[in-house]
């Protein structure tokens, strides 16, 4: 019954502050307190166990970042953003997962590193003369890794509608070099625009932050409870009822509709009346 690990990113660092709101608020710095606040929620949930990318205010090279997911065997990384915008009215948050052509053009860059070809493919070693079979081999991973990717982007998208409105009704794809571990399943999430004022504000608040690492972390519990493989903490427990601890803010509304579930069904499973 292991723990299913959750590689938790924040985006820039160090000499990089990334995009910086009208009030003066680093990235950087916001979307470090959100992946602390993560780190600490998934830390209480039983299942799972967050590995941070980064600790503090250092930068961590792109490709360094999903090397360092890939060396902590993580189940998933995701990768937090607060993204800025020419036009200061855009706001909201927004899910992304790995393009095909980026898909591609990585598969092909690391079929030409001979020393992962055989880590890249499950550690199944072939002769020099079988370089089609390692590309069908990478490729199937792949396919494989990203449908998992959608999944979870798609369950965490759901669960951000339910903090605050979102950029977008669909998960995104895009070439992010970030996401392109060819197998460990990646995830993008802007949480906000940083260059609309409100949006800005909400992500200075402790309590919205909250509010974005409970929904991100129940998406990706959510993910899990579908989809973990036999030997984890999941699969063994999938077929008991879920569990949610009611936080401030929440109410029977809100947890039926994070839930899927109807308010009826709530309140009769729950023994609530009225």
């Amino acid at each position: 019954e292991r723990e299913m690990i959750v590689a938790i990113d924040a985006g820039h660092g160090g000499e990089d502050p990334g995009a910086i709101g009208p009030a003066g608020s680093y990235e950087k710095n916001i979307v470090l307190a959100i992946s602390r606040e993560l780190e600490r929620q998934i830390e209480k949930a039983p299942g799972m166990r967050p590995v941070m990318i980064r600790t503090g205010d250092y930068y961590v090279p792109l490709n360094e970042r999903y090397q360092r997911a890939r060396e902590a065997r993580a189940d998933l990384f995701v990768s937090i953003h607060a993204d800025a915008f020419r036009d200061f009215r855009v706001r909201g948050s927004s899910v992304f997962i790995l393009s095909r052509s980026g898909a591609s053009s990585e598969a092909a860059r690391l079929l030409a590193q001979s020393e992962n070809e055989a880590d890249l493919i499950g550690g199944v070693e072939l002769d020099q003369g079988d370089s089609m079979l390692k590309s069908v081999l990478l490729d199937l991973s792949q396919n494989a890794s990203m449908e998992y990717s959608r999944t979870a982007a798609s369950k965490i998208l759901g669960a951000l509608d339910d903090v605050g409105r979102n950029h977008r009704k669909r998960v995104e794809s895009a070439n992010f070099v970030v996401l392109r571990s060819p197998d460990v399943p990646s995830v993008l999430i802007e949480v906000g625009f940083i260059s609309n004022p409100s949006d800005e504000a909400n992500l200075g608040s402790k309590r919205h932050r909250q509010q974005l690492a409970r929904a991100i972390r129940g998406g990706i519990e959510k993910h899990f409870r579908e989809t973990a493989p036999q030997g984890t903490w999941f699969a063994a427990h999938r077929g008991d009822p879920e569990r949610h601890i009611v936080q401030y803010g929440d109410t029977l509304g809100t947890i039926a509709q994070r839930y899927s579930v109807s308010l009826n069904q709530l309140r009769s499973v729950n023994s609530i009346e009225g």
